[in-house]
Order: C-alpha cells, then sequence, then structure tokens
C-alpha cells in the first residue's frame, strides 16, 4: 500500500470508530463517547506532524492519540499506571 493509499484510507473514515477496527486497536465504547472529541483531535495533529508512510505508521499514530488521552485523565499527584488503556506499551 503506498502513502497516498493509507492516507485516502484514513480519509474515508467516517468516525472514530472505523480507525479503531481498521488499525486493529480493541477500544471501550464509554471511554469513545466520553472522549471522541480530544480523541480526533490528537489523533489529526499526529497524522498533521507526521504522514503515514504505511499501515503501521497510521495504526502508531492512533495508539499514541488514543494512549495520550488516556494518561491525560490519570491523577497528575500520583504515580499511577495507565491502567485500562486497551492500546498503551506503557504498563
Amino acid at each position: 500500500m503506498s502513502p497516498n493509499d493509507i492516507q485516502a484510507k484514513i480519509a474515508s473514515f467516517t468516525c472514530i470508530e472505523e480507525a479503531l477496527d481498521y488499525f486493529e486497536i480493541s477500544f471501550d465504547r464509554r471511554f469513545i463517547d466520553t472522549n471522541r472529541v480530544e480523541l480526533v483531535k490528537r489523533f489529526n495533529g499526529y497524522l498533521i506532524l507526521t504522514k503515514p508512510d504505511d499501515w503501521f505508521s497510521g495504526r502508531r499514530a492512533l495508539k499514541n492519540a488514543y494512549c495520550k488521552v488516556q494518561r491525560s485523565l490519570l491523577d497528575k499527584t500520583t504515580r499511577s499506571a495507565c491502567r485500562g488503556c486497551t492500546s498503551c506499551q506503557r504498563r
């Protein structure tokens, strides 16, 4: 798949759930419903910073966005782990 193909595929998604399914990332529907706007903004921001050139780089951008939103909800005063983050590699 060429870089233009993956970018066209990402542009064709009508909702964030389609992107999560396409990139095979499991997700919590309640979390998505609550944080949809922040997740979409973060994902689009990562796509702007580094244009995905293959499926793996697109998946990495979405996983990073999902994890960043999850971690932003943790208590800043404690050193709590990223529990429940379905895509986090930082466990």
